[in-house]
């Protein structure tokens, strides 16, 4: 079938999306033949569903058990715990140093011995190339967690978490972690109006970040509507944020601290005082596609690239490692476009045939398990919980979404009323694309119910 079927075909019209703007390919796994097929060889804009691209690959290349570590280094000795040195932190890009596990690595250098550190805390960043350029330049939303630039030594994902929480008439504001030199102004008025979402909430709050004083403003109003509501920003820069968490729970854990925060090459002669594994890869993999987090990808992606051709990691080196593992699989893909893997781009570009292709080649692999297993399931979990509740492809298909202002698109395995299992691919490029999700519906509804 070279033509969507009616119901989706109706949807797309209703949306007013030209049939060269949309493109799909619906294939039992296996099978040889496509049961839908449409523009297949068009490069288009898939938004996150290209993570798909970087988990899998990542599952094959490295392995669902690989880890990445954080070492921490001393440079001076260490007696009665006090250390008349650096502690240097050298970072491999795990893509989940979060709070807690920044915590488990200082509270073992406690356990070591380590309580008094005398001189500087020196940052090796140096496993990926330093990333540079304006947070914001895809959207104009510096401060959104989503556009933070990777990070050999990314902790917690550069964001502070702002919990609201009205009570006695008023507005109290929680922050975690908090950097002692945090400076955060609350002047906010508790109101009775609607619950706003996204930068509706923002601007209601009237939030201002200042990174550079580290100091953060909210002079607006908070309807009480709103309940507790969380608000992560990623408003330091990097050095301060780690040295703002540092400070923050090395004192909680007994442990004191004058220096500063620098960055630095790890010297020849440091010696290792602890090193922290990460989550092994199969989880990653996980939170990756499950919330669609694009620094994860984008740390999964330059991990390729490290791994492939040696540190430091950059983007040409993952775009190597990726296409020379689509080749040995037979798939060329001449239209692919990888910029980080993550989709969080207005460039990147793959078909909606290779798509199908590599999902089947996924279907075959010793990784399969995991890479399915990480996708959300429509109408349970992760991105796709809210999609298609009470119907009967809820719970039967996992699906990758993706959306951005212009594309959206979905990918995934759907298993039908009979038992059997299709991939299904579709994408859509256009300005009208973020209506387009009764189409995408539709199409799901259409291969289980075949």
């Amino acid at each position: 079938q070279v033509s969507f079927p009616p119901p989706g075909s109706q949807a797309l019209a209703a949306a007013r999306i030209p049939a060269g703007a949309a493109a799909a390919l619906v294939q039992e796994v296996g099978a040889t033949r496509a049961l839908l097929s449409v523009n297949p060889a068009m490069p288009m804009n898939p938004a996150s569903v290209m993570k798909l691209v970087t988990t899998y690959a990542a599952l094959e290349l490295l392995g669902p058990a690989y880890r990445w570590k954080t070492e921490a280094y001393t440079t001076g000795a260490v007696s009665q715990g006090v250390l008349e040195g650096n502690l240097v932190l050298k970072g491999y890009g795990d893509p989940k140093l979060d709070l807690e596990a920044f915590w488990v690595l200082l509270r073992a250098l406690r356990g070591k011995g380590l309580r008094d550190i005398r001189g500087d805390l020196v940052l090796d960043r140096g496993y990926f190339e330093r990333a540079s350029g304006d947070p914001g330049r895809f959207d104009g939303e510096p401060f959104r967690p989503y556009n933070v630039l990777p990070d050999a030594l990314l902790v917690n994902y550069k964001s502070l978490r702002f919990s609201f929480i009205p009570e006695n008439g008023a507005v109290r504001i929680h922050v975690e972690p908090r950097p002692p030199a945090l400076e955060v102004v609350n002047v906010l008025r508790l109101s009775d109006g609607a619950c706003p979402e996204g930068q509706a909430f923002i601007a209601q709050v009237k939030a201002t970040f200042e990174p550079a004083r580290q100091r953060a403003v909210f002079a607006g109003q908070y309807s009480s509507k709103c309940g507790e509501k969380d608000l992560h920003v990623a408003l330091l820069q990097p050095n301060d944020h780690v040295a703002g968490t540092m400070r923050q729970l090395w004192a909680e854990i007994g442990g004191t601290w004058s220096g500063n925060a620098r960055d630095g090459p790890l010297p020849a002669d440091a010696q290792l005082l602890h090193a922290l594994d990460s989550l092994p890869l199969a989880e990653i993999v996980r939170d990756t596609n499950k919330f669609s987090n694009n620094v994860m990808a984008h740390h999964l992606y330059l991990t390729l690239g490290a791994e492939h051709a040696g540190p430091p990691a950059n983007g040409q080196k993952a775009f190597v490692a990726v296409k020379n593992w689509l080749q040995r699989k037979g798939i060329t893909a001449p239209e692919l476009v990888m910029e980080n893997g993550a989709g969080l781009s207005r460039i990147e570009r793959i078909s909606a045939g290779n798509l199908a292709a590599l999902l089947q080649a996924a279907w075959r692999s010793p990784v399969m398990p995991e890479f399915i297993s990480s996708m959300p399931v429509v109408a349970v979990d992760g991105t796709m919980r809210r999609r298609l509740k009470g119907e009967g492809v809820a719970g039967q298909a996992h699906i990758k979404g993706g959306t951005l202002a212009d594309a959206r698109a979905m990918a995934g395995y759907v298993l039908d009323r009979s038992g059997r299992r299709h991939v299904v691919v579709m994408f859509v490029n256009h300005a009208g694309a973020h209506e387009t999700q009764p189409a995408m519906d539709a199409l799901l509804r259409w291969v289980y119910e075949r």
